[in-house]
């Protein structure tokens, strides 16, 4: 069987065509979202169109108000539009919209580097050399503070550290912007962030279908002149924390409401508690107002106790959809003529 055979019998959408070298008979479409990135996208589009030369560029504009869009196009990047506001909703459309083999996600404010996309991408087709993974991770190294401020990396290291402690610990730079993954992980993915948020639920859906992924430490830089961060740490990074916890509610739902019916179990009995003493002691009961307040925080822990119960047999419902769904859609083929991921990396290269 030839790898072109082995790869998706999906027909190539117009604009993509086979990558040359060893991603020969490979569809890649490297996806960049953009906002006000005019500063940036022309050295984004140039230094992928050098690091992957056949490889399909796509620009997704989100309501640029510069010239993002008129240097994307004479760039050569596909580029088309996203109305709804939000890093979410276009990661979504690009989802949605784009038919490869493989699929690179890359921010476009110029901060990663484009070079390490074929070592990504060959760790993607042969992982630790015992097969394809669906979703590798470029964390981000870097000495320049302006770059990655104290603030996100606190940021970054807290909010990683309460996925990795609710879903698995298996990467360590959950909120990176440069992925790439496999076909079956993108038409698998139910997207429902809006905003910078996306990166988490990509996080916890590679690790609650428990997917083959991979973490590689790759440089990361300071934003070019003129180019201006559209992360704000405090609203998003709120808004990030409520996408974890409902995706644990809607992942861990035993976990999350047996934590609550827990706390309620224990407000219940410390309220109790004097109550039944001094019934003890008297054969009477002076603070009935808080034995009925005991009583019904009682019954809401077990309330909550029941919901969590049912949700989670409806959540292994969903998850046995999502894995079939998965499992529909063939893994990535080994690449020829492909460098050994095992091998000491080259000069130049981050370890």
């Amino acid at each position: 069987m030839t790898l072109a055979n082995r790869m998706s019998s999906s027909p190539p959408e117009p604009g993509i065509e086979p990558a040359g070298d060893r991603f020969a008979g490979i569809r890649i479409a490297v996806m960049v979202p953009c906002y006000n990135e005019e500063a940036a996208i022309g050295a984004v589009i140039r230094d992928f169109r050098a690091a992957l030369p056949t490889a399909t560029i796509y620009v997704y504009d989100n309501n640029s108000r510069d010239r993002t869009i008129e240097i994307a196009r004479a760039a050569g990047a596909v580029v088309r539009r996203e109305p709804l506001q939000g890093k979410g909703n276009v990661v979504r459309r690009m989802f949605a919209d784009i038919d490869a083999d493989i699929y690179v996600l890359v921010d476009g404010d110029d901060t990663y580097d484009a070079a390490a996309a074929p070592q990504l991408i060959e760790r993607l087709c042969h992982g630790d050399g015992e097969g394809p993974l669906d979703m590798v991770n470029a964390a981000r190294v870097t000495d320049i503070v302006a770059a990655y401020r104290p603030g996100h990396r606190f940021g970054n290291a807290m909010l990683t550290g309460i996925v990795r402690h609710i879903f698995g610990d298996r990467l360590g730079d959950m909120l990176s912007g440069y992925r790439v993954f496999s076909r079956r992980f993108i038409k698998s993915f139910p997207s429902i962030s809006d905003g910078f948020e996306i990166e988490t639920e990509l996080t916890v859906h590679a690790l609650e279908l428990r997917m083959p992924v991979a973490e590689v430490p790759t440089a990361y830089k300071d934003r070019p002149a003129g180019s201006v961060s559209k992360l704000n740490t405090y609203r998003d990074g709120i808004r990030i924390l409520w996408m974890i916890t409902r995706l644990a509610k809607e992942e861990r739902p035993f976990s999350f409401f047996g934590v609550i019916a827990a706390i309620l179990a224990v407000l219940s009995v410390i309220l109790i508690t004097p109550v039944t003493l001094t019934w003890l002691e008297t054969g009477m009961v002076p603070r009935l107002p808080t034995a009925l307040l005991a009583t019904a925080i009682m019954l809401l822990s077990f309330l909550s106790l029941t919901c969590g119960m049912i949700l989670n047999t409806v959540t292994r419902g969903r998850w046995e959809n999502k894995r079939m769904r998965y499992l529909q859609i063939a893994a990535p083929a080994p690449l020829p003529d492909s460098v050994d991921p095992g091998a000491a990396p080259q000069a130049g290269q981050i370890q």
